[in-house]
């Protein structure tokens, strides 16, 4: 799994995709599958990308809010409907929406970012992964 991991990020790099959008991603999808463990991970690593406090608070709902650009709304909404495939009404507005803002490599890559991430999500899940309290407060 943490080749998958070192591999998605790298393609993600190369199609352009920032670390802090990548980070986006995974607390979004780590969000919709419950996740304690990976929220945890990528919590840590999107504030050490420069991610603010505030827009990780609001992430559960950046629709309802301004604080995202264009291109972190066309990704995070296409993460979500990777994530959840069977609504395809979601979906093929995910796609039309990406396709305005995010060439074909970044929606590959999007869609890499979200299906691996779920993947991490489950083993999390299902292998009962502790989040263990921060000496940081």
């Amino acid at each position: 799994m943490l080749g998958t991991a070192e591999a998605v990020r790298a393609a993600a790099a190369e199609a352009g995709i920032e670390r802090r959008l990548v980070e986006l991603i995974n607390l979004r999808v780590s969000q919709l599958n419950g996740c304690a463990y990976c929220l945890d991970v990528h919590t840590k690593a999107a504030l050490k990308e420069g991610e603010t406090v505030q827009r990780l608070g609001v992430l559960a709902a950046w629709r309802e809010t301004g604080l995202y650009d264009e291109r972190e709304r066309a990704a995070l909404a296409l993460a979500e409907a990777t994530t959840h495939p069977a609504d395809s009404a979601a979906q093929e507005a995910a796609y039309a929406q990406a396709r305005t803002v995010l060439g074909n490599e970044q929606i590959s890559a999007v869609i890499w970012i979200a299906i691996a991430i779920n993947a991490f999500n489950r083993v999390s899940i299902l292998s009962k992964h502790p989040v263990r309290p921060s000496s940081v407060h």
